[in-house]
Parts: C-alpha cells; sequence; structure tokens
C-alpha cells in the first residue's frame, strides 16, 4: 500500500510528518489562500480603503449594474461560475493571466449565472475579488497580503514562489517530483499560496483562536463551533480549522483524495477532545 506524505500539526502534541513530509518545507496550500484573501478585504474594510458593499465596477472595468459586490465574491454569491472561462486540462490555470482575466471582466455581466445570490463556490470569484483589492490598494496581492496579515501576525513562511531547494512536490513515477500547476497569475489569490505547514499552524492559531487582527474573516467556513477551510491542488491537499473551545489542527497531504484529508483534520480535533 503507498504510503501518503503527510504532516500533522494541533494543540494535542508536537507535530507528526511522516513518508517524507516535514515541517518546514513550502507545500502549495490551495484554497486556504481564500481564507487569507478574505482577510485582506476584512482588513482593507476595517481602514476605509474599501467597503464591503462596494460594487466591483468601482474597482475593475467591468460593466455597470452587474450587482456584484466585494462581499459577493468573498461569500461565494457572486453568480460567477466556478472556473473561469477557458481554462485548460493538463496546467488549467497557465493561461489564466491578469490580461486575460481583465479581458473576461470586461464582459463580467455575460457570465453571472441566474443563481446570483445563491451560495456556489467560486475559485473565478475570489480572483475577481483579489484583483479588485489589489486595484483599490495599488498594491499587488502579495504586497496587500503582508501588509495587512503576515506582517501584523509575524507569519513569514507564506509566499508565491518559494526557493527551490525547500519546495515540497508529490512523487511520481520512478522518484521523479511531479510539477504542479501554474497558479502564480491570476488565479493566486483563489488558490496559489505555498507555506510551510507551521506557518498555516500559526496562521490557524493568529486568526481563529487569538484573533488578532479580529473576528474570523468571511471567507472561512464554520460548521457549528468550528471555523475551517480546506484546499486542493493537483496534488495536494489540506485542511486548517480550530473550535472555540481552543482546539486546533493543522493536516496537509501530498497525493491521495482530499475528502481523506478532510476527515484525518476531524478526527485530529477528536482525539484532541479526549
Amino acid at each position: 500500500m503507498r504510503r501518503i506524505p503527510t504532516c500533522v500539526l494541533s494543540d494535542a502534541g508536537p507535530p507528526e510528518a511522516t513518508a517524507g513530509h516535514a515541517v518546514d518545507r513550502y507545500v502549495e496550500i490551495g484554497s486556504v489562500t481564500k481564507a487569507l484573501t478574505a482577510t485582506v478585504l476584512s482588513a482593507m474594510a476595517d481602514d476605509g480603503t474599501v467597503g464591503l458593499e462596494d460594487p466591483v465596477e468601482r474597482w475593475l472595468p467591468t460593466p455597470p449594474g452587474t450587482g456584484i459586490t466585494l462581499l459577493n465574491l468573498a461569500q461565494h454569491t457572486s453568480g460567477l461560475p466556478r472556473l473561469p472561462p477557458r481554462v485548460g486540462r493538463r496546467d488549467p490555470y497557465a493561461a489564466f493571466d491578469q490580461a486575460e482575466l481583465l479581458r473576461v471582466v470586461r464582459s463580467l455581466d455575460a457570465v453571472v449565472q441566474p443563481r446570483q445570490g445563491e451560495e456556489e463556490y467560486s475559485n473565478f470569484g475570489y480572483a475577481v475579488l483579489g484583483a479588485a483589492l489589489a486595484a483599490a490598494g495599488g498594491a499587488t496581492y502579495e504586497e496587500l497580503l503582508r501588509t495587512y496579515v503576515l506582517d501584523p501576525l509575524g507569519v513569514t513562511e507564506v509566499t508565491v514562489h518559494p526557493p527551490l531547494e525547500r519546495r515540497l512536490l508529490a512523487p511520481g513515477l520512478l522518484g521523479v517530483r511531479r510539477r504542479p500547476w501554474t497558479m502564480d497569475g491570476a488565479i493566486l489569490p483563489a488558490g496559489g499560496l505555498w507555506a510551510t505547514p507551521r506557518a498555516v499552524a500559526d496562521l490557524v492559531v493568529g486568526l481563529l483562536l487569538e484573533r488578532r487582527l479580529g473576528e474570523p474573516a468571511l471567507g472561512w467556513q464554520t460548521t457549528g463551533p468550528l471555523w475551517w477551510h480546506n484546499g486542493a491542488t493537483r496534488d495536494a491537499s489540506v485542511f486548517a480549522g480550530a473550535m472555540e473551545d481552543g482546539r486546533w489542527v493543522v493536516v496537509h497531504r501530498l497525493g491521495g483524495a482530499p475528502e481523506e484529508t478532510d476527515r484525518a483534520g476531524i478526527q485530529a480535533l477528536k482525539r484532541s477532545a479526549v
């Protein structure tokens, strides 16, 4: 049976890393990026740079009257589809650069689906949100992330382009590491960040338990007393969450089904309650 490289960090004890995983190597964190993007939105709203109810056309060259606000984008109620138009197969977001994003947003009214207002998970929506925040803040997404989230929390091991020698990739055939998807273009705010597992743990504690930047941003999911987010890319999956009673967990795996990563996170929280 193939062993899946796994790293588990929690409040219950020292980190556990198996099958070659490591707590201090950079890994893809997928859609946990969205929770950080939403935190940037909350912080920029707090300092008056943007308003949660700002229409998207205030910051991007979209047609007026789409009805989409920054809050809609953060809450997945914008009516935008899950994926941008014309994604590829092998490397779906490789061609989705800033020029392509602007091309699409100029006709955004043609992309909005009839179910606007209902919650429908949208990577595309978070790409648009990240672009709007960058326009409003007059800085790149990564600069805004550092200014509003990482620096205030003292977290350093989160980036778009980690050093090659510190990246941890899924094993492939004949020992060759598999190439990750291209996620550093316009899709970045939806799922393109890399971080060490220990940095993700610091973010979970700082944002969800200590709440050093205020109440958790709207990008975090809630299930009863659990605040959480998960993420998956081509070969990596992550589950990060915290309970109101102070328990927390981060599980990252290279390969395997993302649903199993989620279950591992939930089981770790249950074990820590005993």
